[in-house]
């Protein structure tokens, strides 16, 4: 073959028949709604009841949090690894500081002040210091880990005043408060991404950063801001977190670091131009969420769904990588 000569395996959108256009735009949604059918015609007398219909928002609502808030930081083009332990360590200081006797309004703020914080050293690492995203937060989840385990003593910490638990455990129409947390944070995010000049900026840095800043939009405020609100978000969902358990661990919000990179993963396939959007992620939260319950009433073993978590992880960053090539 002359050296002139590439050869290409890939569909340009003119060369695809309707049906592959269809599935190479829609693919995501149609994976939803075949796991929804799936589990409702092997398991029609538990699935599709109310009682886990509910059962599967309430599951998701952490992990909806969190990947609102992890949408954010992918919007301008990077990533955060600290959300999971920044969620834990934030859960954990609203513990130790109740069970020390520090009114409970009090605690929280603390608790969401830390988790800003934690982000906003995140922006100032990669948009000043330029650190690459991997390094940055890939340093600062090892070190907010060990935080966590410094706050916790390594332990569980039970004995937080009744009145919190209603952040978590509580109902208000009969929904449950995490599921209504849930719903603000992402209608919040949705808000701010769809329709404030803040988000369209965000948006301009994560198409091209040197275009952005050509046009007059400040590049590193944008990043850092996104960074601290991420950890923000991640605190809300640490701290909604122990408030639905009743206890607060060293790791209790660790693995949602992968989930939330997952779920925005997969709802970057959704938009022809692969980027991040707050829509594609909620339906990346509901294939998860549809899959985990769905194995679980199923029977299979916790190892066998983190094998498909990670084949989902795959699946959604070659296709998102082909998404953004065919742009």
């Amino acid at each position: 073959m002359p050296e002139t000569q590439t050869l290409s395996t890939a569909m340009t959108p003119q060369e695809r028949t309707p049906i592959a256009q269809l599935l190479w735009q829609g693919g995501t949604v149609l994976a939803l709604i075949v796991l929804i059918v799936f589990f409702t015609i092997v398991r029609p007398d538990v699935f599709p009841s109310f009682t886990n219909v509910r059962n599967i928002f309430e599951q998701v609502a952490i992990l909806t949090i969190i990947a609102a808030a992890q949408t954010l930081v992918m919007v301008v083009g990077d990533f955060d690894l600290s959300v999971g332990t920044n969620a834990t360590l934030s859960g954990a200081i609203a513990t130790a500081l109740m069970i020390g006797g520090t009114p409970v309004p009090l605690a929280i703020l603390v608790a969401l002040a830390a988790g800003a914080l934690v982000g906003a050293v995140n922006g100032v690492l990669v948009a000043y210091v330029k650190l690459s995203a991997f390094v940055a937060t890939l340093a600062t989840m090892t070190t907010v880990g060990g935080l966590a385990y410094i706050v916790t003593n390594g332990t569980t910490l039970y004995g937080m005043p009744e009145e919190f638990f209603w952040i978590g455990q509580g109902r208000v129409l009969g929904m449950p408060m995490p599921v209504v947390f849930a719903l603000l944070i992402a209608a919040l995010v949705w808000v701010v991404l769809r329709f404030t000049t803040f988000g369209r900026r965000l948006y301009a840095v994560g198409g091209n950063a040197e275009v952005a800043r050509l046009s007059g939009v400040n590049v590193r405020r944008a990043r850092l801001l996104a960074f601290t609100f991420a950890g923000l978000g991640s605190a809300v969902g640490g701290i909604v977190l122990v408030s639905r358990l009743g206890s607060a661990s060293s790791a209790s919000a660790n693995n949602y670091m992968l989930l939330a990179i997952a779920a925005v993963f997969l709802g970057m396939t959704i938009l022809k131009s692969g980027q991040a959007n707050l829509g594609g992620t909620l339906v990346g939260v509901g294939i998860i969420g549809v899959l985990s319950n769905g194995l679980n009433i199923l029977g299979v073993n916790t190892y066998v769904q983190q094998v498909l978590t990670g084949l989902i992880i795959i699946a959604a960053v070659t296709l998102s990588a082909l998404k953004a090539r065919d742009a």
